[in-house]
């Protein structure tokens, strides 16, 4: 089945989302953390993290339009501080939940039954989260082809339950913190995995 720009353009507009958002496979699943300068925690989750570079750490992320309220984004560009919380697979439902569109004076942590955990950082972690990143925005990048916004971040400090995860390279297991992936919109996944393959180098 073969479907054209024009087609995609007719769909439905719930049914185009979910069909394109799912067409680019499995992705990570991240609450992001913040706190605004009014002290109201915020915390919503997002599929769109990517690796920028390891030197400086670097990871990025994709903000819908600033056409209305977006109360993660205002707080990281109010205080340059947020977290990233690593979704697992005991709390991918309450973590799907923080998608609800709640008042601003109104806590996602609470409403998702979600705990924040202070520690010595501007934004709180998701205490239930095995893997948790403390990041210091880098560069806010508006994109003018669809008026999305990417918020880059460097990684400030990292906390990782257990370092029985880390292998000997350096590697971060994460399916030993029971890590879940997303497709499309709604999905939730497991992972195992295949191989480690070797670093490759040209076949001559």
């Amino acid at each position: 089945m073969k479907y054209t720009k024009q087609d995609i353009k007719e769909m439905d507009q719930r049914y185009r989302a979910h069909f394109i958002n799912s067409l680019s496979g499995f992705k990570s699943a991240n609450l992001v953390g913040t706190r605004g300068l009014n002290g109201l925690d915020n915390l919503c989750i997002v599929s769109s993290v990517v690796h920028l570079g390891a030197d400086p750490a670097l990871l990025a992320f994709i903000n819908r339009p600033h056409t209305v309220e977006r109360h993660t984004l205002e707080n990281i560009i109010e205080t340059g501080c947020y977290t990233l919380n690593q979704v697992n697979q005991s709390i991918y439902p309450k973590a799907h939940h923080t998608s609800a569109r709640y008042e601003r004076e109104e806590s996602e942590f609470e409403k998702a039954g979600l705990s924040a955990l202070n520690l010595d950082f501007p934004a709180p972690y998701v205490a239930e989260s095995a893997i948790r990143l403390g990041m210091r925005l880098v560069e806010q990048v508006n994109l003018a082809v669809n008026n999305t916004i990417m918020i880059i971040g460097e990684i400030d400090e990292i906390h990782i339950k257990s370092t029985d995860w880390i292998e000997d390279d350096g590697k971060v297991c994460i399916e030993s913190a029971q890590t879940v992936c997303v497709s499309g919109l709604d999905g939730y996944h497991t992972t195992n995995t295949l191989e480690r393959l070797a670093y490759a180098k040209p076949i001559r």
